[in-house]
């Protein structure tokens, strides 16, 4: 099933507009930021190809995120929280944080947010949760690209200053490469000392 401007549409009918999508980049990962992004999308936005950013290719991702960023109809926002953020606030309420700055970052003010996965709380705005939601909603969609995208980067960016840990391939994600590398080097400051792969190995900076 493609990505629409269904969920959208929905609300702007009710009034609710503009509808801003809203996702995640990194939860998962044992080194790098939390990265949100939130978008408004323009209704006649050319959206052919866009979808969930993991459906894509990295040069399919690229294209878009340039297009995205470019067009000075799309309205968006990112959020970054690096990892000791993280390990103080614990992933999932990082995450949350991320996504409240990212939609309050936004340079018109939304109305509604289309969230990709379940409620956020709290929320400076009404919200629709979408499990599975940067498949569904074209809004959503883009929000996933800019994330991602930007997250790739920076962990490009964090390899070249670490060079030892590969995170420009893994992208901090827990492989088997980069297990071996924390195994060889133990943590670098972007690791999240608090995820137990991490926190078994770590010593004082």
């Amino acid at each position: 099933m493609p990505c629409t401007f269904d969920a959208e549409r929905r609300l702007q009918a009710a009034g609710q507009t503009p509808v801003a999508g809203i996702d995640e980049a990194g939860r998962g990962p044992l080194a790098g930021p939390v990265v949100a992004a939130a978008v408004i999308l323009p209704a006649d936005y050319p959206a052919e190809g866009l979808d969930d950013s993991k459906r894509l290719t990295a040069a399919a991702r690229d294209r878009h995120y340039a297009r995205l960023t470019r067009d000075a109809s799309v309205v968006w926002a990112v959020a970054v929280l690096e990892a000791p953020e993280i390990d103080r606030l614990n992933i999932l309420r990082a995450t949350h944080e991320a996504m409240r700055r990212a939609v309050l970052g936004l340079r018109v003010p939304a109305r509604h947010a289309l969230i990709d996965g379940l409620p956020v709380h709290p929320f400076p705005l009404p919200q629709t949760a979408l499990v599975g939601g940067d498949a569904l909603s074209l809004s959503i969609a883009a929000a996933s690209v800019i994330a991602k995208v930007t997250r790739d980067r920076l962990m490009a960016a964090h390899d070249r200053a670490w060079p030892a840990y590969g995170f420009a391939q893994h992208k901090g994600y827990a492989t088997a490469a980069h297990l071996a590398s924390l195994r060889a080097h133990g943590p670098c400051p972007i690791h999240r000392r608090s995820f137990s792969p991490v926190a078994q190995l770590a010593f004082p900076l």
